[in-house]
């Protein structure tokens, strides 16, 4: 794409901004990638991640699963713990600031909605309560047994992971009702025990948001096809569409759609460039 195409689509997606009065942010892997989060695309570039796996060619699929929390709780918490690290220690990229400025503007602000799970939405300062995680968040346990439908933050646990072997090697959480071991609140690959009580409610406060948002816009960033439940809520919502995606940017083109091969960083700093010039920045909203 030449530059002046794409500053031309730049200038749509920032057109599409200024006329809604909400912005639905729909969020996938790729939001993460600016702020030095992996997205894992394909067993390589998982294995570079965690290359204590690759000798036993256990992949993404296989170790986001349940069926190493019985079986080998050390392993299968080696790499939730270190992901649990990794994303408290994570500082969200100027981009989140980006689409909490764009959204102060509009009367009904933003909701978002993420299949990520690591809580970097709300690290960025979006309430709790303009979130859905559909898939879930590493910052909340259950018990593995769901002997009951609870769900309690992680807070107090701190892993200490063995990188080299992929394994925790202090104990792990437990469950308070009945002892046994607890597991990431999220929904996993193959997954029949995940207790869905948070996302639901979560789910609740975006309908009642939905219903009184008239012209919502939605910004999606980083959503692939890979796992494609975020592409398709944003596409049954019938509302113009930015989709920012720097491998997977197709989109049917309309007048109320426009696509950039971007960055979400990049992107969301030229729209945020794009809407200061038109002066939409510096409006207030009644």
């Amino acid at each position: 794409m030449d530059s002046s195409s794409q500053q031309a689509f730049i200038k749509k997606a920032a057109t599409l901004i200024s006329e809604a009065d909400g912005l639905l942010v729909t969020a996938g892997a790729g939001m993460g990638v600016d702020s030095g989060l992996p997205d894992f695309r394909g067993a390589e570039g998982f294995w570079q991640h965690y290359p204590a796996l690759r000798t036993s060619g256990i992949c993404f699929e296989d170790i986001a699963s349940p069926v190493y929390f019985p079986e080998h709780p050390e392993l299968a918490w080696g790499f939730y713990g270190h992901r649990l690290a990794l994303y408290r220690q994570t500082t969200p990229h100027a981009g989140f600031q980006i689409l909490r400025q764009i959204a102060s503007r509009m009367p009904n602000n933003a909701f978002v909605f993420t299949s990520n799970v690591d809580g970097q939405f709300q690290k960025a300062g979006f309430a709790p309560e303009q979130i859905v995680e559909c898939h879930g968040s590493i910052h909340y346990l259950q018990c593995i047994d769901v002997c009951e439908q609870d769900i309690w933050p992680a807070d107090d646990f701190e892993p200490q992971v063995d990188m080299q072997r992929c394994l925790l090697l202090n104990p792990p959480p437990r469950c308070p009702h009945c002892g046994s071991l607890a597991r990431p609140n999220i929904m996993m690959f193959n997954d029949w025990h995940w207790v869905d009580t948070r996302s639901r409610q979560q789910h609740q406060h975006l309908q009642a948001w939905l219903k009184k948002t008239r012209r919502p816009v939605i910004v999606e960033l980083g959503a692939g096809t890979a796992v494609a439940t975020v592409r398709y809520f944003g596409e049954r919502q019938k509302a113009p569409i930015v989709r920012i995606n720097t491998h997977e940017a197709n989109i049917k083109k309309t007048a109320k759609n426009v696509s950039l091969a971007m960055g979400a960083q990049q992107a969301l700093t030229q729209i945020q460039n794009a809407l200061d010039d038109m002066g939409y920045l510096g409006k207030t909203q009644p």
